[in-house]
């Protein structure tokens, strides 16, 4: 009787200690189902930051073209996000803000590099965009994006300046031709008719710079970005500046502009000779809905857990503040938990 008494305490106690492991006694553990978009196996997320969320996934991560900073930094972070945490990241060259959307909408893609303009027009269905995209939700934003208008020729001081000149204004359609028509417009310039518009990526605008087939070319990237600093390497490189009236009549009229000087490491490899003044726009990493929140609580924490260890310049520009700054499109619930573990409130669906 004795024996089977011992044997009932003993079963007693081992159900107790497996709920217990379960997390049934862990105050505040959560976890949350993997959605279709991250295809993963349910695992524990490696973050140490608090809250405790199911990862695992495998995120493919688009980002811009091979010669721009969107590629170089998006690389960096998709190796850190897959080293210290469970969730595994892929960046792959990508052609910019519009078509990273939309690759992200077709289910091609789980994360995407954009521009905060171009993702609002998406979330708004304007400009780019002929209706709303309302399937993806903000990751976090990670830095500024600089208008650089590069040339060659110092003659070519100022916007109005580019009258009549031949000018790439970006791929048609992209962010960077409504960032010059935006820029242009503050001039009184219209990109159609008062300059000779050429359409070209940034790798190919520096070529066509190099080979002397346009005059100047709009680079939307944060600053140094490679097509000018392998352009700088040969060549003279001068930037465009923009006025304070010209940027407060644009601020005006488009209010995700801010005023951006141009300074520190990017004035040194690009050889400049004194700092740039110009307008930037947001960097934001964004991901579809149906991303669990652990891996996207995983992106969060691969990236601003362990700032210092990222092998880009890109990294001092990374702020918490900053990053959790959007409000025209709603974050992730996973990236929102993220956040509320540092005390900081973002905007959700």
């Amino acid at each position: 009787m004795k024996k089977k008494l011992a044997l009932a305490l003993a079963l007693v106690m081992t159900m107790s200690l497996a709920l217990t492991a379960c997390g049934g006694g862990k105050e505040g553990s959560q976890q949350s189902s993997n959605g279709g978009g991250s295809g993963s196996q349910q695992s524990t997320s490696g973050s140490n930051s608090g809250t405790q969320l199911t990862g695992g996934g495998k995120l493919t991560f688009t980002t811009g073209g091979d010669q721009g900073t969107y590629y170089g930094f998006g690389t960096v972070l998709a190796g850190q996000i897959s080293e210290r945490t469970d969730t595994t990241v892929t960046a792959i060259v990508g052609k910019g803000s519009k078509a990273n959307i939309e690759l992200m909408d077709l289910g091609d893609a789980q994360l995407g590099f954009v521009q905060s303009d171009v993702m609002a027009y998406a979330y708004n269905g304007e400009r780019l965009f002929q209706k709303k995209i309302e399937g993806f939700s903000t990751v976090a934003a990670l830095y500024m994006e600089q208008v650089q208008i590069v040339t060659l020729d110092p003659n070519i001081k100022t916007v109005g300046d580019l009258k009549g000149k031949n000018v790439s204004v970006g791929e048609s359609g992209s962010g960077v031709y409504f960032n010059a028509v935006d820029v242009l417009a503050a001039y009184d310039l219209d990109v159609e008719k008062d300059i000779n518009p050429t359409y070209q990526g940034f790798g190919d605008s520096a070529d066509a710079l190099q080979d002397g087939k346009i005059d100047a070319a709009f680079v939307v990237a944060g600053a140094p970005t490679t097509a000018i600093t392998s352009l700088a390497a040969s060549r003279s490189v001068y930037l465009v500046e923009l006025d304070d009236e010209h940027i407060d009549k644009l601020i005006e009229a488009s209010p995700y502009y801010s005023k951006n000087v141009i300074t520190g490491a990017a004035k040194d490899a690009y050889k400049l000779s004194a700092d740039a003044t110009t307008v930037a726009v947001g960097a934001v990493i964004i991901a579809r809905d149906d991303c669990s929140e652990g891996d996207i609580y995983n992106v969060c924490a691969g990236i601003f857990d362990s700032i210092d260890t990222l092998g880009h310049d890109k990294k001092n520009e990374l702020d918490l503040d900053f990053a959790a700054s959007i409000t025209a499109v709603p974050y992730h619930p996973g990236a929102a938990k993220y956040f509320a573990d540092k005390n900081l409130t973002v905007p959700t669906k």
